[in-house]
């Protein structure tokens, strides 16, 4: 729906203040913080217009207004056209791109909590996107009990895994040498999709260790259908001392409800987007992917309130996509 100019700012000063100190907004607080060269009475009539419009609601007849979720709605939609990513440094965000010999699920969890941590909601990440991670390096290990231990060099990180077949160091090493020589630096989809060609070609060269190669496209492959996923539920309790409890139980049940964080967060498109919840729920999502290259690995989602503070998230999601995106 379009609105004025003059609307536009009055509509997002309410929904500002009303973030801020949870006061409904009146034309008399609308005046104390626009610089708009206009009267009361003409602030008022533009209130009414808004409430009209549905942007606003009334909770009572001579009190102030509060946002609707449509409010919210545009509110956000504006916010995030031309989001600017905070000043702050966040220091852990650095540690976490220039630390890449740990587990995928390790720095997952580390991204998870800095989010939580910076934005003082509940964060949820969900990996989907493995096949899109970039090969660096295979190293295969026999264990005892006809076991081998599967580490996966990525830009994100390494992937362990453990296959069932028995096998001799020297063909281990063999089999960790012939993947990293014919697939280093092309994704993980692409060998999934390209193994059986390149063993046709090389059957003489992997022929003592073929189940190798086999069992880790097996585990490879069971891996790359499932999702990871990863929630911090950090900050409850300063929700819980904010918010009513009926909203507080509705956050609660979302995060544990694993099915209802996969269908939120897969739904996550190339850039910062947002989820207004709607009256009947009244929790919002704030999404944002992690890219490598121009696919999607992963996709960040912050959880709270339909008031919640959206510049301040939007801002810590911009900053820390911003330098995952630098991960060669």
């Amino acid at each position: 729906m379009e609105i004025s100019e003059r609307k536009a700012k009055i509509l997002n000063i309410a929904v500002e203040e009303f973030i801020k100190d949870s006061a409904p907004i009146t034309s008399g607080s609308v005046k104390d913080k626009t610089a708009l060269d206009c009267s009361t009475a003409t602030l008022r009539s533009e209130l009414n217009a808004l409430e009209a419009m549905g942007f606003l609601k009334q909770l009572h007849t001579s009190g102030g207004r509060v946002p609707t979720a449509q409010g919210y709605r545009f509110y956000v939609e504006t916010l995030l056209k031309d989001i600017k990513a905070t000043k702050q440094e966040l220091d852990s965000v650095k540690e976490i791109i220039e630390n890449r010999t740990q587990s995928l699920s390790d720095i997952i969890n580390q991204i998870a909590k800095v989010i939580s941590k910076a934005t003082n909601y509940p964060t949820v990440v969900l990996v989907d996107g493995i096949d899109n991670l970039i090969l660096t390096e295979f190293k295969i290990i026999p264990l005892l009990n006809e076991k081998c231990m599967v580490l996966i060099g990525t830009n994100y990180g390494y992937i362990s895994n453990t296959i069932d077949v028995a096998a001799t160091l020297e063909n281990c090493q063999d089999a960790s040498n012939y993947l990293t020589k014919y697939f280093r630096g092309e994704t993980l989809g692409f060998m999934l999709e390209n193994i059986d060609e390149y063993m046709k070609g090389m059957s003489g060269e992997i022929s003592a260790f073929q189940m190798i190669v086999n069992n880790l496209i097996l585990g490879i492959s069971k891996m790359n259908r499932q999702k990871l996923i990863n929630v911090q539920a950090g900050n409850m309790e300063k929700i819980i001392d904010k918010e009513p409890v009926d909203q507080t139980k509705k956050i609660i049940k979302i995060l544990n409800d694993e099915e209802k964080l996969i269908e939120t967060l897969d739904k996550t498109g190339d850039k910062i987007s947002a989820d207004i919840g709607e009256e009947s729920d009244g929790v919002s999502v704030i999404k944002a992917p992690i890219l490598v290259g121009e696919n999607k690995l992963a996709s960040i989602g912050v959880i709270g309130p339909q008031k919640m503070d959206y510049s301040g998230i939007a801002s810590a999601l911009k900053v820390i996509i911003d330098e995952l995106g630098k991960l060669k």
